[in-house]
């Protein structure tokens, strides 16, 4: 599934390393696309939203929003 979340924060490629890492630790074959401009990160997982959204939380990153998946962004909040 396809899950859009929106991210405060990230500031350098580092950052984008480290959330596509902290993604990655819970489904490897995950595909991250990260926009550092707009903190976008849209990610193709078999994993629920939740989980990537705690994943981003423990890599020290705020998610604002998220939309798609099987969670809405008001779940996550």
């Amino acid at each position: 599934m396809t899950i859009e979340f929106q991210v405060e924060g990230m500031s350098c490629q580092h950052c984008v390393a480290a959330v596509t890492n902290a993604i990655r630790e819970h489904d490897e074959a995950a595909q991250v696309q990260v926009d550092l401009a707009s903190g976008r990160v849209v990610v193709e997982s078999t994993q629920a939203a939740e989980v990537l959204k705690a994943a981003i939380d423990e890599a020290g990153y705020t998610v604002k929003s998220a939309a798609g998946g099987a969670a809405s962004s008001d779940a996550l909040r």
